[in-house]
């Protein structure tokens, strides 16, 4: 085979594989869904993480909350962490000034201001709705877990994404990580239960934005990385349809040259 035919043959390949990722990019843009995610910020002395992403398609919602190193055990058992997107307020994480009665503790109640009442509970099973908010028989367990839900959006919730209000709150701290005072006060919102058990250990507002594609190994339950999705992916079949019109502008080129 002569250098002109390999070169054509070259260009086709080539050609197709730009078609490709521009028809990918084409229905990640088209996809029908809105999607909106957060990388959950420490509060009240934390040192857990976390990630959330929602994908809305009509008034159905799919939900991944993963989160890592929360407090693991209360009254020796799995500690359960109670986890909520809030709405209706300023849509952002309470700063230290939110501490009223300076404990060295931002409560549910004194965060309320900043990240809104419960529009959705991020619950492991069962009811979603704000109802549900206090049940730790259907909160996380433990200091890692992932909560993976498909549930229907009310219109709060669905009101506050849209209005990029809408906050995620993780409650639960180590009692041992807080002052005597805050140690010995009791929930604001179960009296029956130590401060540390309702009150904020993580927070993040859901921002929107294109779903990410994952980079790296095999999943484990956490993202390794993200690499910038649908533009990048264009970006590439950009290059490739170029760099196919390139190698065909060369065939056509010697062609005529051999002519």
């Amino acid at each position: 085979m002569n250098k002109n035919k390999t070169l054509r043959f070259l260009a086709v390949p080539t050609l197709a594989l730009g078609a490709l990722a521009l028809s990918a990019t084409s229905a990640m843009a088209h996809d029908g869904a809105e999607h909106y995610q957060s990388t959950l910020g420490q509060i009240n002395g934390s040192s857990a993480s976390g990630t959330i992403t929602v994908d809305v398609t009509g008034n159905q919602a799919h939900a991944v909350l993963k989160v890592s190193g929360l407090a693991p055990t209360f009254n020796d058992a799995p500690y359960p962490h109670v986890q909520h997107i809030h709405g209706g307020a300023e849509g952002v994480c309470p700063a230290p000034g939110a501490d009223a009665n300076g404990d060295g503790v931002i409560s549910t109640t004194e965060g309320n201001p900043s990240y809104g009442e419960i529009v959705t509970t991020l619950s492991t099973s069962g009811d979603t709705s704000p109802a549900a908010g206090l049940d730790l028989k259907v909160a996380g367990q433990g200091a890692s877990y992932t909560v993976d839900r498909t549930f229907e959006l009310n219109p709060e919730t669905k009101a506050a994404l849209e209005a990029g209000t809408a906050v995620v709150v993780v409650h639960g701290l180590d009692p041992a990580t807080l002052s005597k005072e805050a140690q010995a006060a009791k929930s604001d919102l179960v009296p029956s239960l130590p401060l540390a058990a309702t009150s904020p250990a993580l927070c993040g507002t859901l921002q929107a934005g294109q779903m990410a594609m994952p980079v790296g190994g095999a999943d484990t339950g956490f993202t390794e990385g993200t690499t910038n999705d649908a533009g990048a992916l264009a970006l590439g079949g950009g290059l490739v349809l170029a760099a196919a019109a390139a190698g065909t502008y060369v065939v056509r080129r010697r062609n005529g040259s051999a002519a």
